[in-house]
């Protein structure tokens, strides 16, 4: 990230408006915060916005009352709860058992108080950022959920309060198609990180999904997922169209794309569906682009070797 934001803050000198076109966890938003007058960030996932308003919300929260919440949390016996929603279709896949019956007890807690107005709005998204980062840190997966580790699961789950940041700078969040939302947003500088393989986001994170929106859809398969919803075209052949969409309807004055270079990957799954030149080319047409590289290793789930792997960042200089 201070690779990102040092080229950023150098070769984008009007950055008074920052749009984060698809802002995943929130990591470059909540970085450049104090670089900006106002930020926008946009993500499909449900979970994603909800962690959005627990950390860049501005309504205001009682700290004491959330203390209070996870004070009693800590003293619930997990042994002795009942099976509910979480238990009966992740519990010894995706965590522990009986971890899985004190996560499914906190979320529809958090659910009851909620509905019966003991919680405000910024409240609920803090305690539900903070369920989500809790198990997150005790799930029995390689960093995603697309798939459980068979016989690994461990007692390990403790739930932890986020902490929100505190910024002056003015945040609008959406939870919006980006192609869509570009049509509409005016800012100075468009962070453009898009997924770029066939792995489609909601079905690598439909753990975390399911347990925010609380909607209880019925699973299937050893992966316990539900339904297809949210596949975005950008892991598809048709990518490079779509992106050429995005970046002709962005209303910027620079436009900055991070890419790795996953696209000769052994596995089909991790391989770019568009290509550095495509991308390169997409970008010329909007105005003068600058690329830097930097050595990075990527994320592996212990199949493939990428013993050269880098990080590519696009600059442009809107010309149009």
């Amino acid at each position: 990230m201070s690779w990102i934001k040092g080229l950023i803050l150098e070769h984008c000198p009007e950055h008074k408006i920052f749009f984060d076109v698809f802002g995943g966890t929130g990591v470059v938003t909540a970085e450049m915060l104090d670089e900006v007058q106002s930020a926008i960030v946009n993500d499909f996932l449900y979970s994603n916005e909800v962690c959005y308003k627990a950390f860049f919300g501005r309504d205001r929260y009682d700290f004491q009352k959330l203390r209070l919440f996870a004070d009693a949390v800590a003293i619930t016996d997990r042994k002795t709860l009942n099976d509910n929603y979480v238990s009966v279709n992740y519990g010894g896949k995706y965590f522990d058992y009986e971890d899985a019956k004190l996560i499914g007890f906190v979320r529809e807690k958090i659910q009851r108080a909620y509905e019966a107005g003991e919680l405000n709005e910024r409240e609920f998204d803090i305690l539900l950022a903070s369920l989500f980062y809790s198990f997150d840190r005790c799930a029995n997966t390689v960093g995603h959920y697309d798939a459980y580790v068979k016989g690994a699961c461990q007692s390990s789950f403790v739930f932890e309060l986020i902490e929100p940041i505190v910024s002056e700078t003015e945040i609008s969040i959406y939870r919006e198609d980006a192609n869509k939302l570009a049509r509409l947003i005016c800012a100075d500088i468009a962070f453009v990180d898009p997924p770029y393989n066939s792995r489609q986001y909601s079905r690598f994170y439909h753990v975390p999904e399911t347990i925010v929106k609380w909607d209880k859809p019925p699973l299937s398969g050893k992966a316990m997922k539900p339904l297809l919803e949210n596949m975005s075209e950008y892991s598809k052949v048709n990518a490079p169209i779509v992106f050429n969409d995005l970046i002709q309807s962005l209303r910027v004055r620079y436009i900055v794309v991070t890419y790795n270079n996953t696209y000769d990957s052994k596995s089909s799954s991790s391989r770019n569906k568009i290509t550095l030149e495509q991308i390169r080319k997409i970008l010329d047409s909007r105005g003068k682009t600058q690329i830097f590289e930097k050595s990075h290793s990527r994320f592996n789930a212990g199949k493939t070797d990428e013993a050269k792997h880098k990080e590519i960042l696009f600059i442009t200089k809107v010309e149009d």
